[in-house]
């Protein structure tokens, strides 16, 4: 397999969404850091996690919905993603100790195609002077999932030091490796398909000029 071919297949099959949670690659801008770089990937990596087994519900259905006001009630809630399908149910998250939200929420609706168009269409609404992030549920659904507690999750924030690459909210840049390789098989393919119609031309203007085709007009004139 040639360089370009084989760099065209790797670009392809690289994605800005992580497929799996690989603590490393989470904390590395394009996935691609094979060091940890912060001690929160350290206490990722160090860290055994498993799905809470009393959480109800499809995965494949539920919505994870952050950055809720203060303000924001149950029924808010409820009445601004019962426009995207059935709610089957939902759980505000709150502080064990205060009893206070702590500004998400997981939404379960009856179908996946709900969960999808709640997906695609309540992301970055506002609701009580808030932008809302919505993701789907990770916890049950990314293999190797690390919740952020324990130096994990997706996000976060500049001052921290601490960002975490390849969700929604953050996706994977691409490797500089790939940005060159695409645009390497980019200018090939252009050159290729130039060199073709330049080719074509040539061809059609020989049959122009061709002294057997002038003798047949002529031929046909007489």
């Amino acid at each position: 397999m040639s360089d370009i071919s084989s760099s065209s297949k790797t670009a392809e099959q690289w994605s800005k969404y992580a497929k799996y949670y690989d603590p490393i690659k989470i904390g590395s801008i394009d996935g691609t850091d094979t060091e940890p770089h912060d001690k929160g990937v350290i206490r990722a990596i160090n860290s055994d996690y498993a799905p809470n087994r009393h959480v109800k519900g499809l995965p494949e259905c539920t919505i994870f919905v952050s950055r809720l006001s203060p303000k924001t009630t149950k029924d808010t809630i409820k009445e601004v993603f019962s426009r995207y399908g059935r709610i089957r149910r939902f759980r505000v998250v709150r502080d064990i100790v205060t009893g206070m939200p702590k500004g998400y929420a997981f939404v379960e609706y009856e179908s996946e195609q709900s969960a999808e168009e709640a997906y695609r269409k309540a992301n970055k609404l506002v609701v009580d002077g808030q932008m809302l992030f919505v993701d789907f549920e990770c916890e049950r659904l990314l293999k190797g999932w690390k919740p952020r507690r324990l130096g994990g999750g997706f996000g976060g924030r500049k001052e921290s030091g601490q960002l975490r690459f390849g969700g929604r909210n953050r996706p994977f840049r691409k490797p500089i490796d790939l940005e060159l390789s695409s645009k390497e098989h980019l200018d090939k393919y252009r050159r290729e398909k130039l060199d073709r119609k330049d080719s074509d031309r040539r061809h059609k203007s020989s049959r122009r000029r061709s002294p057997e085709r002038r003798r047949y007009s002529s031929d046909r004139t007489d």
